[in-house]
């Protein structure tokens, strides 16, 4: 399956979900990241008018997920997220935010992923870890 037909298919499976409320598409797949972008609307606001830390939590665990069960590529196996932590380090009121899942660790039964948020402009917004735990489909 090329990159394009991956996407798209990913794309469709996230139809009636939390990641279409909030608007998530995947967009880029590399060597060792995926990509997802979310439009940053008063939908996504806190109080203050800003993006809420909880989208960008919800961000940062969608692309790390599906980056593991990618990369993991056995289909025998689920994927759970087990922790996961974001430092917001700038507000946003408009425009989007892109997360990008860089692998740090593939190990067979823990990963663990950085993913970094950023605005249109590449500013940092949040930075993200997520750990991932790969377990046998019962």
């Amino acid at each position: 399956m090329s990159e394009s037909e991956i996407l798209e298919k990913v794309n469709k499976m996230s139809s009636n979900t939390l990641m279409e409320t909030l608007k998530i598409t995947f967009t880029e797949i590399g060597d060792n990241y995926v990509v997802c972008k979310m439009p940053v609307t008063s939908e996504v606001y806190q109080p203050a008018g800003i993006l809420h830390g909880g989208a960008t939590a919800a961000l940062v665990e969608t692309v790390g997920s599906f980056a593991s069960r990618y990369f993991i590529k056995n289909k025998d196996l689920s994927i759970r997220g087990i922790e996961i932590s974001t430092n917001h380090v700038k507000s946003i009121s408009e425009g989007f935010v892109y997360a990008k899942a860089t692998n740090i660790h593939l190990g067979r039964t823990m990963q663990i992923w950085e993913v970094r948020v950023t605005d249109e402009y590449e500013n940092l917004i949040s930075l993200g870890k997520l750990t991932t735990l790969a377990i046998k489909k019962k």
